[in-house]
Parts: structure tokens; sequence; C-alpha cells
């Protein structure tokens, strides 16, 4: 792990690193559903379009939306093809993302042409700001009606009782999935510091013994339904609430120690209003 103090400008690994798809719990999902740590050299667009369940979209390389000049969000919601840049950790992630959440990826290029549409490409509007939160951050709490006593401690940024007094619940009625692929590249060197965002989502009390792309889909279909019923949700204040991403159990070897979670630094209380 990198030194607790904050780098001013994150840097993912430079090459292609396959191992780190073995090593870190973070990305053990990732391995399970797709295999990258299988590639020798960076996946292609090939190689994406291989992996892909739906075929409602496709991968291609970024040079035709160079090419083609318009708006990423344009390009996409017009065409139906994902612009990846090459050995790009970033894109790479956004495209596996793609795969795993299919209906959610293309509701929210939908939201940000309407709200294009409505209120112009500048500047950005509190939506638009919200839906790209989400995308690029975002993190499930799949949880059973049992633990929504620990959603509300999350929301409370009471980390302790949720994360080290509770630790038994997570994985077996409590589940981070992560959603935002800007979450993703960061954990390839993960620091003190890195928080993604929460958004809640119950689910079944079986949920957690479902096979992984059962699961996914389950999510991507809860969560499209969510935000395609009400989109007014990504304001709310208890939805995108911080989560500091290696208080998670199991995604940091550090964090068997209490003393771990008495950095207040990083598990900041919440601010009285």
């Amino acid at each position: 792990m990198q030194p607790t103090r904050l780098k001013p400008r994150f840097s993912p690994p430079a090459n292609w690193q396959a191992e780190l798809f073995q090593n870190n719990p973070i990305f053990h999902e990732l391995q399970q559903m797709f295999q990258p740590a299988s590639c020798s050299d960076w996946p292609t667009p090939d190689w994406l379009n291989s992996r892909r369940s739906n075929t409602d979209f496709c991968f291609v390389a970024n040079e035709l939306l160079e090419q083609d000049g318009r708006y990423y969000e344009d390009y996409i919601y017009a065409t139906q093809q994902i612009p990846t840049r090459a050995e790009n950790w970033h894109d790479l992630f956004g495209a596996f993302i793609w795969c795993l959440f299919p209906r959610t990826k293309a509701l929210l290029n939908q939201l940000h042409i309407e709200e294009i549409k409505r209120a112009g490409l500048s500047p950005r509007t509190p939506l638009r700001n919200k839906i790209t939160l989400l995308d690029e951050c975002g993190v499930l709490i799949a949880h059973t009606s049992a633990q929504q006593s620990m959603v509300q401690q999350l929301q409370q940024h009471q980390w302790q009782q949720v994360f080290w007094q509770q630790r038994a619940q997570w994985w077996q009625q409590i589940r981070p999935v992560v959603f935002g692929h800007a979450i993703y590249e960061m954990a390839t060197q993960p620091f003190i510091g890195l928080t993604a965002k929460c958004w809640f989502i119950e689910v079944p009390d079986d949920f957690f013994s479902w096979p992984l792309a059962k699961s996914y889909t389950y999510l991507d279909q809860q969560l499209c339904q969510q935000i395609s019923l009400r989109p007014e949700l990504l304001l709310q204040k208890l939805q995108l609430t911080p989560l500091p991403l290696l208080g998670v159990p199991a995604w940091c070897a550090d964090n068997c120690q209490v003393a771990f979670y008495q950095n207040q630094d990083y598990f900041r209380p919440k601010r009285s209003s």
C-alpha cells in the first residue's frame, strides 16, 4: 500500500499488470467474471467484445471518436459504440462496468443526453454532476432488510460500528459491489484516502449465495429501475454518501486491526449540521 500521505495526483501503473487481478481482493470478482489475468498484454476492444453478453453495444478504438468529433456521450448515444483508449486502465475498467451493468450504463448515457438537450453542454447541471459521480466513484451496497441499521450507520459515518463491530455481517448480509470505474482504477495502487460513494440496494436474503452473474444482473436491473423511475434520487443526500473503501473487511489487510479505523483523517466523523 502507498504511504498514508494523500497524493496530489493519482497515477495508475504505467504497464499492464495481470497479477493485480489475482493479488488484490477488490478485483477478485472481475477476475472471476472476465479472467483478465490470463492476458499477457493489454486487452483490446475485440477481446472486450468477446466478453460481453449484451450485444446492444460494442467497444471500439478511441480513434473513431477522435475522427468523428462528437462529444463522448453523444457518440455513444448515437452509435452504441464505446470508445476505448488503448493501454488505459480507466477505459478498461469502464468497459468491464459496461459489461456488468449494461442497462444502467445505457440509462446514464441517456440521462446525460437529455440534460444536454435541456440545459446545454456547459455548464454541467447538478444532475449531470451526480450522474458522473455515480459513474466514476459509485459502490453499490447490497444489503438484506435485516441490515437497514448498518445502512444508517454507513450514512452516519459510524465506521467502527459498521466495519469492526459488525465485521461478520459483511459478505453474508451486506456486500459492496464496485460500479464506478475510477474506483477500480485507483484500486490498482490503493492509498489511504481512497473513498467511494455509496448507493444502497436492498436484496433478497438468499442473494449472497447466488452465482456472480445472476447477482450482477439483478443489481443492474434494480439500479436501472430506481434511477429510471426516480432520477431525483441522485440528488438526495442519503445516496452517494462517502465510503472509505479500504475499511471494507477483506479488502485491505491492514483493517484486520481496530487501530486502522482510528485514523480520523480517513475515517472522518460526520459533520454536524
